[in-house]
C-alpha cells in the first residue's frame, strides 16, 4: 500500500540559491563602491554652503572651501573647479565633477555629481 501526498513540497533549487545570492553579492559589492562617493558628494555640498557663508568675495568662498575640504576628506573636486557666480548681493557657488569607479576588466561605472547654492536658495525663499 503506498500512502502519497497530493501537495507538492514547494522551494528552492541549489541552483536557485546559487543564482540569489550571486545577484545580491553583484548588488552588495556595487553598493560597497559607490557608497564612498556619495557621502564624499554630501560632503562637498555641505563644504559649498559653509564657503557660501564664510565669504564676501569668490577669493574667500574659494580658501574657505579648501578648508572645509580638507577637514571633510574632499578629493574629488577643488576649489579651482567650483564656479563662483555673482547673484544680488551674494554668491552662488556650483559645481560639477564626474567620478570613475573601476568595477571588472575594463567595465567601469561612470557617475555624474553636480550641485550648486542657488536651488537651495530659491527653494527657502519659495516656503510661505
Amino acid at each position: 500500500m503506498e500512502l502519497r501526498s497530493k501537495t507538492r513540497q514547494g522551494g528552492l533549487s541549489i541552483t536557485g540559491l546559487i543564482m540569489v545570492l550571486f545577484i545580491m553579492g553583484v548588488i552588495a559589492v556595487l553598493g560597497l563602491k559607490v557608497f564612498p562617493t556619495v557621502t564624499e558628494y554630501m560632503a562637498v555640498k555641505k563644504a559649498i554652503v559653509a564657503a557660501k557663508a564664510a565669504g564676501n568675495t569668490p577669493a574667500e568662498v574659494r580658501a574657505s572651501f579648501d578648508r572645509q575640504a580638507e577637514v571633510g576628506y574632499i578629493d574629488s573636486i577643488s576649489s579651482k573647479d567650483l564656479e563662483v557666480q555673482k547673484n544680488g548681493d551674494a554668491y552662488d557657488v556650483s559645481f560639477a565633477y564626474q567620478k570613475k569607479i573601476p568595477l571588472v576588466g575594463p567595465a567601469s561605472l561612470l557617475l555624474d555629481y553636480e550641485g550648486s547654492t542657488a536651488s537651495a536658495a530659491k527653494a527657502k525663499r519659495s516656503l510661505p
